[in-house]
């Protein structure tokens, strides 16, 4: 079965002018083009687009997925470098995702104050703290 990428663009929640962008920036040299010069997409298409999807969601460079995406289509002899771009991608997905982390306990310890019962009382007693902070500090 084939898509055109007006379909695949719903697919995947892109506008067809991002899948053009990707196939002019060297993404998407698997796709052929049918006896009307239109892009048409198989099953093994999808299938690495929503790798390049899910390279770019997480942060991956239009560059380094092109090098991704040139290296599947060198064949399994480059396996190795595969694995290395995906090994360097992923801890630094992974140090992304610590930073989150640490955000949303900062955003989890605002809403407890925020839900307490005494949110008012709490937050007038952090900013008198803030403001005798400040004078004692001579601001």
């Amino acid at each position: 079965m084939t898509y055109s990428i007006k379909e695949v663009a719903e697919m995947f929640d892109l506008s067809v002018y991002t899948l053009r962008y990707y196939d002019k920036q060297g993404l998407m040299p698997f796709v052929v083009k049918n006896s009307s010069g239109y892009r048409t997409f198989t099953e093994s298409d999808l299938s690495l687009i929503l790798t390049i999807c899910c390279l770019k969601n997480t942060g991956m460079s239009i560059k380094d997925i092109r090098t991704y995406i040139d290296y599947c289509m060198a064949g399994p002899q480059t396996a190795a470098q595969r694995r290395t771009l995906m090994e360097n991608h992923r801890k630094k997905v992974e140090e992304e995702l610590t930073k989150l982390q640490e955000n949303l306990v900062e955003i989890d310890h605002k809403l407890a104050i925020y839900t307490d019962p005494d949110a008012e009382q709490i937050l007038q007693k952090m900013r008198d703290y803030t403001a005798k902070e400040k004078a004692v500090l001579g601001f």
